[in-house]
């Protein structure tokens, strides 16, 4: 097992990922909200988290990796004080120049200075895919994503749920144009110093237009929809599942969109499912999450079956 050494978490952390995704949610950034809900403080971005392990995976690697797929799980929070360390380990390799992790964040000990293995547990877990020295043909030889169907939720009588005011099939968007300085904040925030984000011509040898958008970031337009617009300010990540499908260039136009398509109103969870397009229609990250609307700032209509 590979794991990067523990790092203490500051508040300015997740207000600096907030300003780089746009997703000044609540719960991450606004201590007296975060403490009237069941966290109790504020707690970190899911993506940002993942923006670690990816760290993680370029540094455990020596030969450049290039994260295109994760599913990741959030079994609990992530606090300021926390030290969190970024854990991986090796998993069957799912095809030719490919690797497959079993990765994880770690909180090493909360609020304190020294870390020690008796007080480490997993506040992150899942499963990642790098391609090894990456090529454009490469994620082109990628599975295609297949559509999310809706699902109905019914209750007893089988009538529709709906939940809080929340429906199956609403929908959100957002548009964004990555350039030079979001990677170079990127970079600063996480250390992922990925050379196919920071070095053009690195990433035009194999294969590439120039330097690409960095997954987490591109993540990142979830995290923003999902916690100031739908569901809403206060939805918290529980699971994301991601597959990039084609690489996103410094510059293009992007746009990201969210869809329900489950509620479950005896958990307070609801499904969406994820999908970034590039400028010319084609899809760049297509994905599926899972959050709990339990603390939302605006809850609207009581829930009714």
């Amino acid at each position: 097992m590979n794991a990067s050494r523990p790092r203490v978490l500051v508040q300015a952390d997740f207000d600096r990922f907030a300003a780089l995704s746009r997703d000044d949610n609540p719960i991450h950034c606004d201590p007296d909200f975060a403490r009237t809900t069941h966290f109790g403080a504020t707690v970190a971005h899911g993506m940002f988290l993942y923006a670690l392990l990816c760290a993680q995976m370029q540094r455990s690697h020596p030969r450049p990796v290039l994260p295109v797929a994760q599913t990741l799980m959030f079994p609990r929070p992530t606090y300021v004080g926390d030290g969190v360390a970024a854990t991986l380990g090796m998993l069957d390799a799912p095809g030719p120049h490919q690797i497959a992790l079993d990765a994880a964040i770690r909180c090493v000990q909360r609020g304190r200075e020294r870390f020690t293995e008796s007080s480490e547990y997993v506040t992150a877990h899942g499963e990642a895919r790098l391609l090894v020295d990456a090529d454009a043909g490469m994620l082109a030889d990628q599975p295609r994503p297949v559509p999310v169907p809706a699902t109905a939720g019914h209750g007893a009588d089988g009538g529709e749920i709906s939940l809080y005011h929340l429906s199956l099939g609403q929908e959100a968007a957002a548009a964004r144009t990555f350039g030079a300085a979001d990677i170079d904040d990127y970079v600063s925030l996480t250390d992922d110093e990925n050379d196919y984000y920071t070095d053009p011509v690195f990433a035009r040898n194999r294969g590439f237009e120039g330097a690409i958008v960095p997954l987490p970031l591109l993540a990142g337009m979830f995290s923003d929809l999902l916690g100031t617009q739908l569901p809403g300010r206060g939805t918290g990540w529980m699971k994301q599942s991601l597959r990039l499908c084609s690489p996103a260039r410094l510059g293009e136009p992007l746009t990201a969109a969210v869809r329900i398509v489950r509620l479950r109103a005896d958990k307070d969870l609801v499904n969406l499912a994820t999908v970034v397009t590039g400028g010319d229609g084609r899809v760049v990250v297509h994905g599926e999450a899972l959050v709990l609307v339990r603390n939302l700032e605006d809850k609207g209509i009581v829930r009714a079956a």
